[in-house]
């Protein structure tokens, strides 16, 4: 008799164990840009759009042309990830989800390049700002495609922290995955602390690189199972 042959999809890291893994780049990415490119979120577009707001009433230390630069590139990432999805819909869940990361990692190499190169000029900042947001834009497309339960975002917690309460045993005690929510919670935490400490003693690049690097392994060894 012959073994049965075994499932492609099946090999390599647990789906949700990557996007706990992106979360945590997720932080890395929003401590650069609040805290390096001037009050701009390029992963949490829900803190943009109220930082835009601030922007425009004219609050000091805010930037509506950087914000909106993000709020753009990240649209725009989000619909090549969205053309992506639909191209490769019945396919490899594997070699998508792959795909995807190489590109963020791709993207936000260039990132880390450019910081390292010119590190301190407005056309830097604004270059790091268009990369970082296309690139979450792109994998938040693709995450959202891929439906893993509790971890349908990689950048926004607000929905997480609700069900954690509200689910809990002193909410309506229904709660499955409570581990699950708590660990995006504690990656991201996590990756934004990293991130800031990176960027109070070693500048904008070294983080972006670490981001990048991240992306990369998990391109390389992410599967296509949940």
């Amino acid at each position: 008799m012959t073994a049965p042959t075994a499932d492609p999809e099946e090999r390599g890291v647990r789906l949700v164990v990557v996007l706990l893994a992106l979360t945590v780049v997720s932080g890395l990415i929003d401590a650069v840009s609040y805290l390096g490119l001037g009050h701009v979120f390029t992963a949490n577009m829900t803190g943009n759009v109220v930082v835009l707001g601030f922007a425009a009433a004219g609050a000091p230390g805010f930037s509506a042309p950087r914000t909106a630069t993000s709020l753009a590139c990240f649209l725009l990432g989000a619909v090549a990830g969205g053309r992506t999805a639909a191209h490769c819909d019945g396919g490899s869940r594997r070699t998508w989800t792959r795909l995807t990361l190489a590109a963020e990692a791709l993207l936000v190499g260039v990132a880390a390049a450019v910081a390292f190169a010119r590190p301190d000029t407005s056309g830097t900042r604004y270059a790091l700002i268009a990369l970082t947001a296309f690139a979450m834009g792109l994998r938040n497309a693709t995450v959202r495609k891929l439906r893993v339960a509790e971890l349908t975002t990689t950048t926004v917690l607000t929905m997480t922290l609700t069900g954690l309460a509200a689910e809990s045993r002193l909410g309506d005690a229904t709660g499955r995955h409570a581990l699950r929510r708590a660990a995006a919670v504690v990656a991201m935490l996590a990756g934004a602390c990293l991130g800031a400490w990176l960027i109070l003693h070693h500048g904008l690049a070294l983080p972006l690189l670490l981001a990048a690097v991240a992306s990369g392994v998990l391109a390389a060894v992410a599967s296509g199972r949940e």
